[in-house]
């Protein structure tokens, strides 16, 4: 065999050009070409270089993989057949060039992923605060059209309807349904028992996030005094810090 100076791939010895790269073969390519001096046997790189492939999802070793595999190719293109592993080296080097793909997607992702979070999470929050802020308008609307009740009995009462005492027409129906869920948020509400006239001058609603640390963090109240109140940790009540 005649070994090609120019790409090292082996021709047949008959041959006058290279089978690979067409360069020109002289009579004495063969024996020009340096002894090999490696080990015969599995070269030490590819298995090396598989090895730190199956890391990949580190980046240096994704890097090593690559390097080494490719190292290890040349080693055995060029032992003539005494060295195997070429099938390990370029299952590294596929790994490595998979690693070295994926992991800056996998760190922007990781980085941007908190963060759109926390922004939908604050968009949510704001919206709850909107929603309590609507409630506000349609119970003092609702106790100036049925002063007789005084504050509706439910929320179903301030929902879309014949814009009567039954369904007032304030709110639309995501809002005015007994059990409203918007924004990421439960809103609970409870009235307080009816005076001496049959009137319902308190009320309170609380809105909490449906996953804590997902679809929102702070925890709200509203009464009839028109204040929002907020808690990081717990529900919110009475108690709790006005919201600036």
């Amino acid at each position: 065999m005649k070994t090609c100076s120019a790409c090292g791939k082996q021709s047949t010895l008959d041959a006058t050009a290279c089978m690979w790269c067409h360069a020109p073969l002289g009579a004495d390519a063969l024996a020009a070409e340096p002894p090999f001096n490696g080990t015969p046997g599995t070269n030490g790189k590819a298995i090396a270089s598989l090895i730190c492939g199956l890391f990949f999802f580190f980046l240096p070793a994704a890097i090593a993989a690559v390097i080494l595999g490719r190292s290890s190719r040349r080693e055995i293109r060029k032992s003539r057949g005494l060295q195997t592993g070429d099938g390990l080296a370029t299952a590294g080097s596929v790994l490595g060039y998979l690693g070295i793909s994926i992991i800056p997607v996998m760190i922007i992702a990781a980085i941007a992923i908190p963060n759109l979070l926390r922004a939908k999470m604050a968009a949510n929050e704001a919206g709850a605060v909107g929603s309590l802020r609507s409630y506000s308008y349609a119970m003092g609307a609702y106790a100036a059209k049925c002063p007789q009740i005084g504050f509706p009995r439910s929320l179903a009462n301030l929902g879309q309807g014949r814009g009567d005492c039954e369904r007032g027409q304030l709110l639309d129906n995501s809002l005015g349904t007994a059990t409203p869920v918007k924004f990421g948020y439960y809103f609970r509400y409870t009235p307080g028992d009816p005076d001496n006239l049959g009137q319902i001058t308190s009320f309170r609603i609380t809105a909490d996030p449906i996953n804590p640390g997902t679809t929102g963090t702070r925890h709200f109240y509203f009464d009839q005094t028109g204040v929002i109140r907020m808690n990081l940790s717990q529900p919110a009540d009475a108690e709790s810090a006005p919201l600036n």
